[in-house]
């Protein structure tokens, strides 16, 4: 789940049904949910504007890998692909499940193949796991066994897994900022991760990141709408400003030098659409690793999408007393479609935002608002230029900021006081940024709660599918000494 920047204001708020005026209001349902065409247009561009940064975020974090090849993906053709397939996302969940819940690269996920898939593998490889992870969410949908997997992980689990997430994110921005920076091995310390260069803070750009981070806080805590495009494009500006005046050098910067662009508008470049391997990567890694990656792929998303379904519909006065949405079946399929899509794009698996309470609390409670926001999307794609000048140190600020929603959103909701849940819950959290790896940090929270479970004499707890995974996770971690043993190292 992508955390909101802001605070839906109304969103319990709905006029008195009245008798559709139109075919539009028909299909929607628009005066039947207590809504106008006025409300759920507001409605769909506070969304947009609320997580429009994705288009800026997801091509930096899908930028700054390298394939098992040293290949790296094309940025204007990350920001298409991220334009397109969110655009396309949220107009089939309005139109097909009528919710006012916007879709778009998730953060999290896309660090995930950045970073874990994508150096193993090529990159058509790893998008093809997304893609697989995608097919299996549909089928999970189909068989009626998504809702089943999901009741299998504790619920503690599900929110550490989260949070660890959000850690990863927000260790990501601060390492691509330049804020903090890996020693090298030359340096002959234990410290991994120091403050800076040399344990100092220099140059312009990290000023840049340290004032961003500043004034998105700052524009949080005052429930500013948007802020964090908001913080993303004040310091973008301010970097261009400092950037012309300064005379900084390039690789100070990064990947992207804040310059002026030539045009605001360029034809969209579409070289990544389709760009996939459904099954290269299983070459390359193996059956049981290439398993596990799709499986983590599967879960980054999985739970998140599932708690933002139900917390927005219920921002909206949508669920029934059982908490359910109507539709709920063709919600959850679009979902997985999101996520082969969003494989199938090379744009990282798409998944629904939180952001959406933004046009919730502008009045939107049908599709039609998604329509909204997917047209917009689908109109940034000519707009590129201006989002290839955005530089990391004006755009990590909202990883930390992520980071930090996220934990807010979760941490409270976990049982501190039961040791079988608290201890797993705080490997998973620890792991997932210490390891720079989201596969541990899940691996070794299932299996430590597994192992705390039987040792307190509560196996009946424990659902057959999450022993299950868990089993699957104890191979992953002892692969290598079963592959010595078995001679095939």
């Amino acid at each position: 789940m992508s955390p909101s920047a802001t605070a839906p204001v109304g969103a319990g708020e709905q006029q008195a049904p009245t008798p559709p005026a139109n075919g539009i209001d028909k299909f929607f349902k628009i005066s039947e949910r207590g809504s106008s065409l006025s409300r759920e247009i507001r409605g769909g561009l506070a969304t947009f504007f609320a997580m429009a940064y994705i288009v800026v975020l997801n091509p930096i974090i899908l930028g700054a890998g390298t394939d098992k090849f040293g290949h790296q993906l094309n940025n204007g053709q990350l920001v298409t692909a991220t334009a397109l397939i969110a655009g396309l996302t949220t107009l089939l969940m309005g139109i097909i499940g009528n919710v006012p819940i916007a879709l778009a690269a998730g953060l999290g996920i896309n660090a995930v193949v950045s970073l874990q898939l994508a150096p193993k593998m090529s990159w058509p490889d790893a998008m093809g796991m997304v893609v697989l992870a995608g097919l299996v969410l549909m089928i999970l949908v189909a068989s009626g066994l998504r809702q089943r997997v999901m009741d299998a992980i504790p619920s503690g689990l599900r929110r550490a897994i989260a949070i660890g997430i959000g850690l990863f994110i927000a260790l990501i921005g601060l390492v691509d900022s330049g804020f903090v920076s890996r020693n090298p091995d030359s340096a002959h310390t234990t410290v991994p991760l120091g403050l800076g260069v040399a344990g100092r803070l220099q140059g312009w750009p990290v000023l840049v990141f340290v004032v961003g981070l500043a004034l998105t806080f700052i524009l949080i805590v005052r429930k500013t709408r948007g802020a964090i495009l908001i913080g993303i494009v004040t310091m973008t500006v301010v970097a261009i400003v400092i950037n012309s005046l300064a005379q900084i050098p390039d690789a100070q910067w990064g990947l992207t030098v804040p310059t002026v662009p030539e045009k605001v508008v360029d034809t969209p470049d579409f070289g990544l659409i389709g760009h996939v391997s459904l099954f290269g990567g299983f070459h390359e890694v193996g059956l049981l690793t290439g398993c596990l990656f799709v499986f983590t792929v599967l879960l980054s998303g999985f739970f998140d999408a599932m708690g933002t379904i139900i917390g927005v519909g219920e921002e909206a006065g949508l669920t029934d007393e059982r908490g359910q949405l109507p539709g709920m079946g063709r919600i959850l399929m679009v979902d997985g479609v999101a996520v082969a899509g969003g494989g199938f794009g090379s744009a990282s698996a798409n998944t629904c935002f939180v952001e959406s309470t933004a046009g919730v609390g502008e009045g939107a409670r049908t599709g039609l608002a998604n329509v909204v926001t997917g047209g917009l999307f689908l109109l940034a794609l000519v707009f590129t230029p201006l989002a290839k000048v955005v530089p990391s140190q004006a755009a990590t600020p909202a990883l930390v900021v992520v980071g930090f929603l996220i934990m807010a959103a979760n941490v409270k909701e976990i049982d501190w006081s039961d040791s079988t849940i608290a201890i797993p819950a705080f490997l998973t959290m620890i792991s997932m940024p210490f390891t720079y790896s989201i596969t541990n940090g899940i691996g070794l929270g299932v299996l430590s709660f597994l192992l705390l479970r039987i040792a307190t004499r509560r196996t009946r707890e424990i659902p057959w599918l999450l022993g299950a995974v868990g089993l699957c996770f104890l191979v992953y971690f002892l692969l290598n000494p079963i592959e010595q043993a078995l001679g095939v190292s």
